[in-house]
């Protein structure tokens, strides 16, 4: 017992493990995963309703969407902002590795009668012969990912850019990393059942690693039959950090705000939006 006690509280490197399929594919969290993305009045899976129809109005007029508009929205979910923009008549393909919220986004196409092309792929593998006008990912997924990866998501958009393409995408700030703490918790069917139909015993434990800038949230779920981990990393950016990583793969910053509905950037936010170009690209 002590042995597996040690092992559940063990801090590994940063971006040691990477365990986002389990999270997003499994049959019973990805279910739990689209109801929050579902949920209009919650700042979950996605954020509420409000935000973001305030969000794709901002999109739409900070990149004059129209009918001629081709873009990309990675981690598109069930489809919440690629909606939105299809009604702005913009060309729209929608990228996720969750087969749940893929099926539900392009039935709700159906349903709706709107021409949205749905992918379900792992983003970092995703590749096509068409180019965008405008690249998204949202609700800070590139936060997630690790030094390595996001440099070959970055080399990616630049890549499946038009020449005058642009990227907006969102990250955490340092601001959100110092008010991380560092947990221990021990609960039984931990987050309300979330993590399994069946009875289980879950323990988090929550990691800072002040050096990188990366926190790990460590999900240890111990059910009769199995136990599993699941890491959930975040990277914390400066504005300066990310607009390195951005110069390396060939981008040049162009603004920061606040948030993806055109906030004025403020540097105590918790979180800010970047949008880049394609070194040499024309300004908007």
């Amino acid at each position: 017992m002590f042995a597996e006690l040690e092992k559940i509280n063990a801090r590994p490197e940063p971006f040691e493990f990477y365990t986002a399929r389990e999270l997003w594919d499994d049959e019973h969290t990805s279910q739990r995963m689209l109801s929050f993305h579902l949920n209009e009045e919650i700042d979950v899976s996605s954020r509420n309703a409000r935000f973001i129809d305030q969000s794709v109005e901002w999109i739409a007029s900070r990149f004059d969407i129209g009918s001629e508009t081709t873009i990309a929205d990675f981690g598109c979910g069930p489809g919440l902002y690629a909606e939105r923009l299809a009604r702005k008549q913009a060309k729209v393909t929608g990228i996720d590795f969750s087969r749940r919220s893929i099926q539900y986004a392009r039935e709700s196409a159906i349903r709706k009668g709107l021409s949205i092309r749905y992918i379900h792929q792992d983003y970092l593998e995703f590749e096509m012969e068409e180019r965008f006008d405008v690249i998204l990912m949202i609700m800070c997924d590139f936060c997630a990912l690790s030094p390595g990866q996001r440099r070959n998501m970055l080399e990616r958009f630049h890549a499946l850019s038009t020449p005058n393409g642009s990227i907006l995408l969102d990250v955490y700030s340092l601001s959100a990393f110092e008010q991380k703490q560092e947990t221990a918790i021990y609960e039984s069917n931990l987050l309300a059942g979330f993590w399994s139909p069946n009875p289980y015993d879950g323990f988090l434990n929550t990691f800072k690693y002040e050096t990188e800038k990366v926190t790990l949230d460590k999900y240890t779920i111990v059910e009769a039959g199995r136990v599993r981990t699941v890491y959930n990393w975040l990277q914390y950016f400066t504005p300066e950090g990310i607009e390195k990583e951005f110069a390396d793969c060939g981008f040049v910053i162009e603004s920061l705000y606040s948030d993806v509905r055109g906030t004025p950037y403020d540097h105590p936010s918790s979180e800010f939006a970047v949008v880049a170009k394609k070194r040499g690209g024309a300004r908007i």
